[in-house]
């Protein structure tokens, strides 16, 4: 059976790890997972269905049978996600959209339902799959696992001027409570915590450029293949 590698990246939000997690797949030419995406598919989903967001059940079922299709593009700016045959990109952008996400993401039946789907990326010849416990959780045996984090105030910053150039509402201060906010409870739940596999390699980066840290992250990748 062939062995397709797996290169994690998680983080918190606002670490920076969607654009590098996409810029290592394009210079890999490998698959791309951005696992955030479904949650925040199913999210959006249970508001269009009326489905509340502590319905354990009615998520779980929905999660099962979630359609949705990732269309990437060669340009990410072209990058679209369809729900149930609709474009629904712009909306999965909000911070709404997100806070509901990690909402849904500590709801054990949900984790499960989405699990396997997850797994379903991996596909030659390699991938890599960004989130909040792909190392931990979803591909444990991961060729190479990275955490990337930075501070609070940098993660804000990065994500305040994300929400200005697409046109989106919102203020810095608010922008840092919620990640203040959604890194507590991404941190303290049951299931999946956001944490660092313990076999990870940590990069902090507050004080890089995205391409230094997709350079760090490559380096890492060619040494630890090295190692296998």
């Amino acid at each position: 059976m062939e062995l397709i590698p797996v290169v994690t990246i998680d983080g918190p939000s606002g670490s920076g790890k969607g654009t590098v997690s996409r810029l290592v797949a394009k210079e890999l030419d490998w698959h791309y997972l951005d696992s955030g995406a479904l949650y925040r598919v199913l999210a959006l989903a249970a508001q269009n269905h009326g489905i509340a967001l502590d319905d354990a059940d009615a998520l779980g079922t929905l999660a099962a049978h979630l359609d949705v299709q990732f269309c990437i593009a060669e340009d990410p700016a072209d990058d679209r996600v369809e729900l149930e045959g609709e474009n629904v990109t712009a909306a999965l952008r909000t911070e709404a959209c997100g806070n509901a996400a990690s909402q849904i993401a500590v709801i054990p039946e949900v984790r499960q339902a989405l699990l396997e789907r997850q797994r379903a990326f991996q596909q030659s010849p390699g991938l890599v799959a960004e989130g909040r416990d792909m190392g931990t959780v979803v591909f444990t045996d991961a060729l190479t696992k990275v955490f990337i984090t930075a501070t609070p105030e940098a993660r804000a910053e990065r994500r305040y001027k994300q929400l200005k150039q697409k046109g989106l509402s919102g203020n810095l201060a608010d922008v840092l409570q919620d990640i203040a906010e959604r890194d507590k409870r991404d941190a303290g739940r049951a299931v999946a915590p956001l944490k660092p596999a313990d076999d990870a390699a940590i990069v902090d980066t507050t004080e890089l450029s995205i391409e230094a840290v997709v350079e760090k992250i490559l380096r890492i990748i060619d040494l630890q293949s090295t190692e296998a």
